[in-house]
């Protein structure tokens, strides 16, 4: 009969993964079990989940960072994970939005993040299993001075993941096993064995979250919609990030750009006004800017409304084009 083999928060660290299982032995009649957060924070989020899911008798767990894919709230590291993945992003989004919130078997329970003890895993809250923002709150409010596993009192064992134990797992009475030892930040990848409880850790090659997410901020920033952002979304952008490494010279370009497309203005204005005095009104009416060129004609069309017409850099371009100017596009 196999083992139970459940490991701790991979947060993409492949290269750890392979090690960690090639030092348990794991053998085809084993069962692995993810506590989950497969992705985000390090190098290879896609190579985790197809290895979980190519390999029989797996099963994860969904964890808070799988759960922020599924509902599509993106922070930093959500961004990069979706770059990471590129064309294969959604069927793994996809898959993500099956997985279950815990695994129970004759051995012990796996939940992702914590559980309330007396109360079975079908009942628990999603939030506090997974733990989200929301299921932190509420376990802060149950648990003021404590961690919730330092109240569980179920006799069967309870292995998580989510809150980093420091290098070593959270070992605590035979009962309560933690086992985020931090890979992506450089610590260990860990695994328990049931049914003999033996703990298995593999060194992280690297501190990957650090290195994640200063390799990757300029194509995070190079993803946004900065077409279609207004001109204070943009200045403000350029200014959060303009002091980033990798990117400044970059967002240095991006605002000239911008500043370049608020400057055609005056062009744009005169370009509408000429056009509108050499087309008929049948013309105006069927010509893709024929608002603006009946403003023009009309003689109310001046930089201050045309900048509240072209709030955007898209809506600038694309009236420009229309009126025949070519403006510059967003930078390489």
């Amino acid at each position: 009969m196999g083992r139970t083999v459940v490991v701790g928060d991979i947060h993409g660290c492949f290269d750890e993964l392979i090690e960690l299982v090639d030092a348990v032995r794991l053998r085809p009649d084993d069962l692995l079990v993810s506590v989950g957060d497969l992705v985000d924070r390090g190098p290879n989020p896609g190579e985790v989940i197809r290895f979980f899911r190519q390999r029989p008798n797996s099963v994860v767990v969904m964890g808070n960072h799988e759960r922020k894919h599924v509902r599509g709230v993106h922070s930093y590291a959500q961004e990069i994970t979706r770059l990471q993945l590129g064309d294969g992003y959604a069927a793994a989004v996809e898959w993500m939005a099956t997985l279950p919130y815990f695994f129970e078997n004759d051995d012990l329970r796996v939940v992702h993040a914590a559980m309330l003890s007396g109360v079975p895993l079908a009942a628990q809250r999603e939030e506090i299993l997974c733990g989200s923002t929301s299921g932190e709150r509420a376990l802060a409010g149950l648990f003021p001075d404590g961690h919730w596993h330092e109240h569980y009192t179920d006799a069967k064992p309870v292995v998580f993941g989510h809150h980093v134990t420091g290098r070593e797992p959270l070992l605590r009475d035979g009962r309560v096993f933690g086992l985020d030892t931090g890979a992506c930040h450089g610590w260990n990848l860990t695994a328990l064995s049931v049914p003999d409880r033996t703990v298995h850790s593999v060194p992280a090659h690297a501190d990957h979250w650090s290195t994640t997410r200063r390799v990757w901020q300029l194509p995070v920033l190079r993803s946004r919609p900065w077409r279609d952002w207004t001109w204070p979304e943009i200045d403000a952008a350029v200014a959060r990030f303009s002091a980033a490494p990798d990117a400044g010279d970059w967002l240095r370009a991006v605002a000239a750009w911008a500043g370049d497309l608020r400057a055609a203005l005056p062009a744009v204005v005169a370009a509408a006004r000429d056009l509108a005095g050499r087309l008929t009104a049948e013309q105006l009416r069927a010509h893709p800017a024929g608002q603006v060129l009946f403003q023009a004609r009309a003689g109310r069309l001046d930089e201050t409304a045309l900048a509240r017409r072209c709030s955007t850099p898209r809506r600038t371009a694309d009236l420009a084009a229309a009126l025949g100017l070519e403006l510059p596009d967003l930078p390489a």
